[in-house]
């Protein structure tokens, strides 16, 4: 799928979701509601959703310095801003880690390097949300009950994260045969005759093995000589999720809703944990969709779905949006569309 094709099919699906969600729920008492909206409230959701894009950059920074390399807070806040837009037109939400590691590689951080800080960041947030949800699930059980369906995900999701989890810690205990798996690889590429000359081969498999080692090492770095910044890290990922779901009950309030804080949060929780592995691009349609669903747990129906959409578009649109001028300025759509294809091979 190219870039373009997947930045349409999220705006396709996102407006088309958007629409029916309106045309279904949408009545006087919700248009009234919205129309008597608290403005400096809503100020405040955006300025909550600033604080969110501030303890995401910090902790690209905190984890730059556990590998003992430098991000600057600016590139940290240019890294975020790439994860959305990445996000955004992948599949499972995979892309946004491509657009940074090749960012980070343009400030001359080793693409292994780059990798491991990536995804240390990303299983960061799976990590968080992993403990928090059976809590979430503890504190509101009604949140699964009557969904056999939403039950049945929650469950794959688990059993997704925990294989995940194996896998990183078995490349660290195991980086041999991680490099093994690499050769055959390359080889496999010179058999279907994508790489030709043996020269390429051998500088390819090179390349691959100091970038495993660079993976390796960064890892080993951050668990040994790096445990303050992890720390920091953590604190911030945490911080970063609860901005993210305190604009749900900024919302709310803003519109003159009555809610309950921790119910707010624990909706949220099982609802980003199930997003994460939406095969959608960027979860588009399903988040809309599935937000109207859940959303009426804590609202009335005609609120839940415009409520849905327009949470949505704080915590996410905007930044997509901000992720969209990046990649212009920055990268460039051409290279950009690059990146997209290398990371679409790679997930193939």
């Amino acid at each position: 799928m190219s870039l373009k094709k997947g930045l349409i099919i999220f705006i396709l699906l996102a407006f088309g979701m958007g629409a029916l969600i309106i045309f279904r729920s949408v009545d006087h008492e919700t248009i009234r509601s919205l129309l008597a909206a608290n403005k400096l409230k809503l100020l405040l959701a955006l300025f909550v959703v600033f604080i969110a894009w501030v303890c995401d950059a910090g902790r690209f920074c905190a984890l730059a310095f556990a590998a003992h390399e430098h991000v600057s807070f600016s590139m940290g806040i240019v890294l975020t801003w790439l994860n959305y837009f990445g996000s955004a037109v992948t599949p499972m939400q995979s892309g946004g880690g491509p657009f940074q590691v090749y960012a980070l590689y343009t400030r001359g951080i080793p693409v292994g390097k780059g990798i491991a800080i990536t995804l240390m960041r990303t299983m960061l947030t799976i990590l968080i949300l992993t403990l928090a949800v059976p809590i979430a699930l503890i504190l509101d059980p009604d949140i699964l009950v009557g969904s056999p369906f939403l039950k049945g995900v929650v469950y794959y999701v688990f059993a997704f994260i925990i294989a995940s989890w194996v896998f990183v810690v078995y490349t660290i205990m195991r980086p041999e045969t991680i490099k093994k798996l690499s050769r055959s690889f390359v080889m496999l590429l010179r058999k279907f005759k994508f790489l030709n000359s043996r020269k390429r081969v051998i500088k390819l498999t090179q390349w691959l093995d100091r970038e495993i080692d660079n993976y390796i090492l960064n890892f080993r770095l951050v668990f040994n000589t790096g445990k303050f910044w992890l720390c920091v890290a953590i604190i911030l990922s945490v911080l970063h999720l609860l901005a993210l779901f305190t604009v749900l009950p900024v919302l709310m309030s803003a519109v003159g809703l009555p809610f309950r804080y921790v119910q707010t949060i624990a909706v949220q929780a099982v609802f980003m944990f199930i997003l994460y592995f939406v095969p959608t691009p960027g979860a588009s349609g399903v988040a809309e969709g599935g937000g109207a669903l859940l959303y009426s747990i804590l609202m009335p129906e005609n609120m839940a779905g415009i409520m849905s959409i327009i949470c949505r578009f704080f915590t996410d649109y905007i930044s997509i949006f901000m992720g969209v001028i990046v990649v212009i300025r920055m990268l460039g759509w051409g290279v950009s569309e690059n990146i997209h294809k290398g990371a679409s091979v790679e997930d193939a």
